[in-house]
């Protein structure tokens, strides 16, 4: 029998079995060291508050040494045989998650015999799919616009879900041995969870519709109705094969823990759960929900319409008006937002709810925009680094050699570049923050690379051997119940959508080879697994678009529309792959059957894909002067332009002429360097010193996390910093019940309360007449008076009237 020099750990059923144990080695290293390196690459969970019964990886081995058959079962269930999940949190968390923000907002019981597959899910689930994404594509083309997202679907279809279950018959019918009904009782909270993901998926509508915008609008082309709903389904829907794969990576193990689905799942228990029961004095979930959603609609009235000065708080600009330093830094507009805050949550939560992402994450981003936005780009603006100055400092447009936006349509002949037209008209122009963003992406694509294969290289490679009996949480055991999807379903998918894909860009000339796109394809399946890890840890999405663009511009120099067409396949594939997965990952933790969460994602997909591919070539058939500044009811297509502007920036004029070595951008080429070195140095200084900060450092978010970056300034990012410091930092710490309460309910109200207000005001007070019902005060005009509002650069045009070189190819 060991003695108890010998042995470094003893829990209570090893104590219990002491006398069936033979002599083992003591390990050399402290048992601390295994559980450290086993959770060192999941910043989430606190390495100083390990759980009292953790059973380290050599007493794990050690237990397979068992002599009596009594012991079978518990050597076989910690056995190093099993597929090890590095998020296993060892005995004392089979029955609960380890990580209080799950705890916080998931239930770990389940009624598997709830209602989830009914007549009342699938009624409004698509009729929600037919809103959502259709009232998205037609605002998307307008300016002002709105977005509705699933929230106002969630909220919108619980009582119409409640008003069925009262209404509808209670008959039950025998289908071909099915019985079924059209009220099989009360409105479940499964029923509802299905509803919000069909919404979920198409809120985005279809990432192709811009594609078609661009060749009819901006190129002139004809595209015939199939080909554009052969797109729309080949590209939207392909992702979803991906997702299938992402499961036992990003779904299935409780380290990936999604906070935006925590946000959904805490709002679902309170929507559904009775709270009256209170706890000593504390208020219920359900009526802190509806008081916090309430203030928030209430409150979003004073800086979304009646004091917006609240909103694009420019303070300092109002006391300058006419001073174009002071504007090009504090101004919210086209300048770095040094003023700091907004009062309009709309703003502060323009990037992401800031009570969602977790503190660590905020903070990679926050230094990085400090860096970067606040300190960098200053620099080289007002040295007049690529002649920078001569354009407004922040802006998501380009110009052209005489200061003005730069006309696509003066460098194209029949769809591809015309480089005598080039020669002739002008270079393309950058501001100072958006050829920086650019070279964030660069730095961000390698950092994606090395960083996931330096912290997560032994989990991915355990993981494609592994399946959800190898997780060992809670919600992952009681999942257990229902039959999973075969993956031959996603393939099957995969297929199909791959084959329309393929058609579509055969049967129309869009300069695409099937290469090419398989290229993209491959491209994105790379890339769906290490940025589904790092939006399941971080929250934080990694924008791919410019990568795609860049690779799509060497590949295929001078064709804009194949460009296009290759950012979608790439971008989109990989984006829907993710968001499948985030919406799997609700499912995991509501408990839904996931063949029903399967059904529901897919038909919703389809369903939107090509609704709103009829609505929209409807709408550019019939809307007058569509896509155009003098449009009179303000369909102007802000998004769509930007959309058909990168096409001719990294299709037509090409990436070659401008980042290649000697052109005007090839030093934003180190940034590519500088991306991969960056996670190396990090990653050894964590595991040399697991208990400090340096396993916070996430360099692809660091780089990544200014994505929005422009049109967003520092008041969108500051302010967002700021409350995330306040709310996942300072209350989380000293009043951590109160945060496992209330935060994500408080993340969910503020969101609700604001987009249920927006979209009363859009149609209470931007649709009476053309341009809405105004009300001029000095409160809404303040902000608008300035060199910030008006983009004034820092220098003036030379006197010749041209910027730059005098030629150029």
């Amino acid at each position: 029998m060991a003695t108890a020099d010998e042995k470094g750990y003893s829990s209570s059923t090893e104590q219990f079995q002491m006398n069936n144990l033979r002599a083992r080695n003591v390990p050399d290293v402290p048992e601390d060291v295994d559980f450290l390196m086993e959770h060192l690459n999941d910043p989430n969970y606190d390495l100083r508050a390990r759980p009292p019964s953790f059973i380290s990886v050599e007493d794990k081995k050690s237990i397979t040494k068992f002599d009596t058959d009594a012991d079978s079962q518990f050597s076989e269930r910690y056995s190093t045989s099993r597929a090890e999940s590095r998020n296993s949190t060892a005995i004392d968390f089979d029955d609960e998650s380890p990580y209080p923000e799950v705890r916080a907002a998931v239930s770990s019981v389940d009624d598997p015999f709830m209602p989830v597959n009914t007549f009342r899910m699938w009624f409004l689930g698509i009729i929600f799919t037919l809103l959502v994404s259709g009232l998205n594509m037609v605002f998307s083309m307008r300016y002002p616009s709105i977005f509705i997202t699933g929230i106002v679907a969630q909220l919108v279809s619980l009582p119409l879900g409640r008003g069925m279950a009262r209404v509808l018959p209670t008959t039950t019918f025998n289908t071909f041995g099915y019985k079924w009904s059209f009220n099989p009782g009360p409105f479940s909270i499964k029923e509802h969870v299905c509803i919000t993901v069909m919404a979920n998926v198409v809120t985005g509508g279809a990432y192709s519709t811009d594609v078609v915008l661009t060749q009819r609008v901006f190129y002139g082309m004809s595209t015939p109705l199939s080909y554009q709903i052969l797109l729309a389904v080949g590209s939207q829907v392909l992702g979803f094969a991906f997702g299938g794969l992402l499961r036992q990576f990003v779904v299935w193990p409780a380290s990936m823990i999604w906070p935006g689905a925590l946000v959904n799942s805490a709002l679902f228990n309170t929507l559904h759960k009775n709270y009256n029961k209170r706890e000593r004095g504390h208020m219920t979930r359900e009526r802190f929900f509806l008081i916090a959603a309430g203030c928030s609609f209430v409150w979003y009235w004073i800086p979304g319409y009646l004091f917006t000065a609240l909103s694009m708080f420019n303070w300092v600009c109002w006391i300058a008006p006419n001073n174009v330093v002071v504007n090009a830094l504090f101004g919210s507009n086209t300048g770095l937002g040094m003023s700091i805050l907004s009062f309009d949550w709309s703003m502060i939560a323009f990037i992401g709810s800031p009570l969602v992402t977790p503190w660590w994450s905020q903070m990679n981003t926050g230094i990085a925009f400090i860096i970067i936005f606040w300190i960098l780009t200053p620099i080289l603006y007002f040295t007049n680094a690529w002649n920078t100055a001569y354009f407004p400092i922040s802006m998501n447009r380009v110009f052209d050699n005489t200061g003005i936006p730069y006309d696509v349509k003066q460098i194209i002949t029949n769809g591809v570049f015309d480089q005598e037209k080039y020669s002739a008209y002008s270079p393309v122009f950058m501001p100072t923050t958006l050829a920086l963003a650019y070279g964030l992406c660069f730095a961000a694509f390698p950092a994606i690379f090395v960083h996931t294969f330096l912290w997560f290289r032994k989990d991915i490679v355990r993981r494609f051997r592994s399946s959800l009996k190898d997780e060992r949480d809670v919600h992952s055991r009681l999942m257990q119940y229902y039959p999973e999807v075969p993956m031959w379903w996603y393939a099957i998918v995969g297929c199909v959508s791959f084959t329309f894909f393929c058609v579509s860009i055969e049967i129309f000339p869009t300069q695409l080879p099937i290469w090419a796109a398989v290229v993209g394809i491959v491209i994105a399946g790379i890339l769906s697994i290490p940025l589904a890890m790092l939006q399941a840890i971080t929250n934080q999405q990694v924008p791919t678009q410019v990568m795609h663009e860049l690779i799509a511009g060497y590949m295929l120099p001078g064709k804009p529309i194949a460009n296009v067409i290759f950012k979608t396949i790439g971008y989109i594939t990989t984006n829907q792959a993710i968001n499948f997965a985030g919406d799997l990952k609700l499912g995991h933790y509501m408990k839904i059957p996931p063949r029903v969460m399967f059904s529901v994602q897919v038909v919703a997909a389809v369903i939107a894909c090509i609704w709103v591919t009829l609505l929209q070539d409807w709408m550019l058939s019939n809307v007058v002067d569509i896509c155009t500044p003098q449009q009179a009811q303000g369909f102007r297509c802000p998004g769509s332009t930007t959309f058909a502007t990168a096409s001719v920036i990294w299709g037509a004029v090409g990436p070659a002429r401008m980042f290649s070595p000697g052109a005007p951008y090839s030093a934003l080429l180190w940034f590519f360097l500088i991306g991969t070195l960056l996670p190396i140095p990090f990653y050894f200084l964590a595991r040399r010193f697991p208990l400090s900060f340096y396993r916070y450092i996430n360099i692809p978010v660091f780089f990544a996390g200014l994505g929005a970056m422009p049109p967003a300034s520092g008041i969108n990012y500051v302010s967002w910093v700021l409350w995330g410091f306040i709310f996942n930092y300072v209350i989380r710490r000293i009043y951590f019940r109160w945060w496992m309460r209330y935060n994500y309910i408080l993340s969910a109200a503020l969101d609700s309360g604001a987009a249920i207000a927006m979209v009363v005001v859009f149609f209470a007070l931007g649709l009476p007449k053309p341009g809405g019902i105004e009300f001029n005060w000095w409160g809404n005009t303040i902000w608008m008076n300035t060199a910030d509002a008006n983009g004034i650069p820092f220098k003036t045009p030379p006197t010749d009237g041209k910027i730059g070189p005098l030629t150029w190819k």
